[in-house]
């Protein structure tokens, strides 16, 4: 006789666990999670460092656990005692499913589970096998996602091309879905048929993205009465800052980690990121949200998101005379900008929008609790 499966609890204690609570786009997304899952679900907070994501936590009135040992350093030994002080935050609070971000929370978090009896819903925010990841990481991601897949109670890909590499783990194909980064509205939105003034990018300034590409770009293009504005903080910042001084003297400026992000597109006529690879960025969500024209590497998350150039303008191989060019047209026809901007704007809302990426999630979380294999002797209330 077939049992059926359990109810799963109607407010679940869900524990959010990412690698760093520093600013970035897998954080974002969680702050946003956050937020949307209020009056679902008691939700808990971990994770390493001590960034603005505990402070969107704790505005939101969710409680925070810092993991001092959780970073991202390689060390084996420091990994063994991160899960040991893991377990027992985990053993302390009594989640009834973890929902891990970030690949080393990921593998951590699947890890924890799998040893206290808690289903781990597992969301990629880009698998680090892709083929433009450097060899090393590649292999070393191959390797980890390989053994952890058949921990992982459900894979969240941001992307259908996420979800299409997933397809070479050992993981059902019924435990994979779809779910594309969403973001709440915003009253700030741009005007891009006004002349165009400012270029916005904002990213983290490391490994994969290249500012290093689009300074360039920008300063063949000569745009004299335009500004390009790169918006983030990280450890490339001080070597671009020394290549736009070089290129462009004056015409870059650098605002740092901005707070007010829709403030900061709203001030612009264009938005660019340019990235060696991405699974499905908040920025460019975040810039068609404004209704800017985006203007972004060819990659295929980023293709989903502008509908394969429909709304903005894909530059391949990051060439950077087609971005040159790409600056240029743009700078010189105002109605296309509008179009573009406008388009972005109105697939946002149609596919991008919070209610729908939450509403996805918890149907995620409701299938996760009821097939998991929950522990109550180690996890007892």
């Amino acid at each position: 006789m077939i049992q059926p499966l359990p109810t799963p609890p109607t407010s679940p204690r869900i524990a959010y666990l990412i690698t760093n609570s520093e600013i970035g786009g897998a954080q974002a997304h969680v702050a946003d999670l956050l937020r949307a899952m209020h009056g679902r679900a008691e939700v808990v907070v971990l994770a390493g460092g001590d960034g603005p994501l505990f402070d969107a936590a704790r505005q939101a009135g969710v409680r925070t656990i810092r993991l001092p040992l959780l970073d991202n350093a390689l060390s084996p030994m420091r990994a063994i005692a991160t899960l040991r002080q893991l377990m027992q935050a985990l053993r302390d609070i009594a989640p009834d499913l973890i929902h891990a971000h970030s690949a080393k929370a990921g593998a951590l978090g699947r890890l924890a589970g799998w040893q206290l009896g808690i289903p781990v819903v597992y969301t990629v925010h880009g698998f680090g096998f892709k083929a433009a990841a450097p060899v090393r990481q590649r292999l070393a991601s191959r390797i980890a996602e390989w053994l952890l897949a058949p921990l992982t109670s459900r894979l969240i890909c941001v992307a259908e091309a996420e979800r299409a590499m997933s397809e070479s783990l050992p993981i059902p194909s019924t435990r994979v879905t779809v779910v594309r980064n969403g973001i709440p509205d915003t009253s700030a939105l741009a005007t891009p048929a006004c002349d165009m003034r400012r270029i916005v990018m904002v990213a983290r300034f490391a490994i994969p993205k290249r500012h290093d590409l689009l300074v360039r770009a920008f300063a063949q293009a000569n745009l004299p009465d335009c500004e390009l504005a790169l918006a983030g903080e990280g450890p490339r910042l001080a070597a671009t800052q020394q290549l736009a001084e070089a290129l462009a003297p004056g015409r870059i400026s650098f605002p740092g980690n901005v707070q007010d992000i829709p403030a900061l597109l709203a001030s612009a006529q264009a938005f660019a990121l340019i990235s060696d690879h991405e699974g499905f960025p908040l920025s460019v969500l975040e810039a068609m949200r404004a209704g800017l024209p985006v203007i972004a590497s060819d990659l295929p998350g980023i293709r989903e998101q502008l509908d394969d150039g429909r709304c903005g303008l894909l530059i391949a191989g990051n060439n950077i005379d087609a971005l040159t060019q790409a600056l240029i047209q743009l700078a010189d026809d105002p109605a296309r900008r509008t179009t573009l901007g406008q388009t972005a704007r109105d697939r946002w809302e149609q596919y991008f929008g919070l209610e729908r990426m939450a509403q996805a999630t918890w149907s995620v979380y409701q299938h996760a609790l009821s097939s998991g294999n929950r522990d109550s002797r180690l996890l007892a209330r």
